[in-house]
């Protein structure tokens, strides 16, 4: 009895593990079919095939000048070069040709920032010499054109419906693997702080982003182009999953004008915002913490002529919802001047929104001048040329205030935006490098600022 029951225990175990193994046969048989529907198993390569003629390697090189603070000192300074002595350099990068006819292809600026020499090289091993139609710092897009045919061009996607969750490709050339191809999701939208200076709306994916890739392609499984690749998060200089992209709206807006004027001319409504945090939105009883609150208006700008004032929330523009001051310098720095945008915002509880005929950003507004790196009591302020600028207070002429921080020394010290700065130390001054000038090596600051029809004194240090 004893021999019958270990017989049928043995041929019990034998029965199961026969049983799991064909469970797992089965399974591993499931997850890699050879075909499904008849048909071969899914794969990428069409539309890679069709994508990738339009994907390009840049190899650029130029020079730089030299700028060590070490040189200035005498012990060190034998071990480096000269301050001011050009350096020359190689690098490299992608770019996606986006109109074949013309030849013109899309990168990132700081691909061919300081390039003496570009050159393209395609697909098919063609290298040709390739020109900078224009370069946008502020968006990291540069437009190249080169004077070729037989060029392949890529499809525009609309990246205004890209969703978390999308399958995306990224195909450039990392540390120089020419038409390298990676996969992945959208992992994100509308990132931002990643320029603070410049405008943001990247598009986050963990497709994998190396060194080489900045100006490559970021497509969707339809083969169009979604996004041009330009940043990475990295600890090490490599991967780690966190890329980012421009979105595809943005480039073709950027490029759109590069093409017409060689440059980009950005609206500017005229004000100084904050992003709303929550205790911003407690003490103006707000709904909810997001907009950008409006912290000074610029006399005779779009906002002042449409009636925007201190302590309004922007929260729309042409029905765009504005959820942070970052967003609502890229939806106003993407309208060109003389665009009229409707402005939607909240004033004292009360939803109302006005038109506004955007000025135009000029060259010292887009690039203020940060007087705190040659006096740490200017942190927190930025100031630009009075003439210069498009409110241009009645046509004073000065230096000023086009935003400081509220909790900031010069702040606090007294010096307020929309103030115009006339002289410093008693001497008179009409642009920011007449105030460097003054303040170097001086051990007291007071600066004479016209603010409204008052003259008022402030001593810096």
């Amino acid at each position: 009895m004893t021999n019958r029951n270990a017989l049928k225990n043995i041929v019990g175990v034998m029965i199961f593990l026969l049983s799991v193994w064909l469970t797992q046969t089965s399974f591993s048989q499931a997850n890699l079919p050879l075909q499904v529907d008849n048909m071969p198993l899914p794969s990428l390569a069409p539309i890679i095939e069709k994508i990738s003629p339009a994907v390009v390697n840049i190899s650029v090189s130029g020079s730089v000048n030299v700028s060590n603070p070490l040189t200035q000192d005498p012990f060190f300074r034998r071990f480096f070069p000269p301050e001011g002595e050009r350096r020359n350099f190689q690098s490299a990068g992608s770019g996606v040709i986006v109109d074949a006819e013309a030849g013109y292809i899309l990168t990132n600026h700081h691909v061919v920032e300081n390039a003496d020499d570009i050159t393209v090289i395609t697909e098919d091993g063609r290298s040709l010499e390739a020109r900078v139609v224009g370069s946008d710092p502020g968006s990291d897009i540069a437009v190249l054109q080169v004077d070729q045919g037989g060029l392949t061009e890529i499809a525009w996607a609309d990246s205004g419906t890209l969703r978390v969750g999308d399958f995306v490709l990224a195909i450039g050339n990392p540390f120089r693997l020419q038409h390298t191809v990676t996969s992945g999701i959208v992992s994100g939208l509308g990132r931002s702080g990643i320029n603070p200076e410049g405008y943001e709306d990247f598009i986050q994916t963990d497709a994998a982003i190396n060194p080489g890739n900045s100006g490559g392609a970021l497509v969707n499984l339809r083969g169009e182009l979604v996004g041009i690749n330009s940043a990475i998060f990295s600890s090490n200089g490599g991967n780690i999953g966190i890329g980012f992209a421009i979105p595809a709206n943005m480039a073709r807006t950027v490029m759109d004008q590069i093409v017409s004027f060689g440059t980009v001319r950005r609206g500017l409504l005229g004000v100084t915002i904050v992003s709303v945090t929550a205790e911003l939105a407690e003490d103006y009883d707000l709904d909810e913490s997001t907009g950008a609150l409006i912290t000074s208006v610029a006399l005779g700008s779009a906002a002042a002529n449409a009636g925007l004032e201190i302590g309004d929330v922007i929260v729309g523009i042409d029905g765009e919802n504005i959820t942070s001051a970052s967003s609502l310098r890229n939806a106003v720095g993407l309208h060109r001047p003389s665009d009229t945008v409707r402005v939607d915002f909240i004033r004292e509880g009360d939803e109302r929104s006005v038109e506004a005929i955007l000025g135009e950003q000029t060259s010292a507004a887009a690039e203020p001048t940060k007087l705190a790196e040659i006096d740490p009591v200017f942190d927190g302020a930025e100031f630009a040329t009075n003439d210069e600028t498009q409110a241009n207070f009645n046509g004073l002429a000065g230096v000023l205030v086009i935003l400081i921080q509220s909790d900031s020394q010069a702040a606090l010290r007294g010096l307020r935006a929309n103030d115009v700065i006339t002289h410093v130390n008693r001497q008179r001054v009409r642009n920011p490098a007449e105030i460097q000038e003054i303040i170097t090596n001086s051990r007291t600051i007071i600066l004479q600022v016209q603010r409204g029809t008052q003259s008022v004194l402030i001593q810096m240090r």
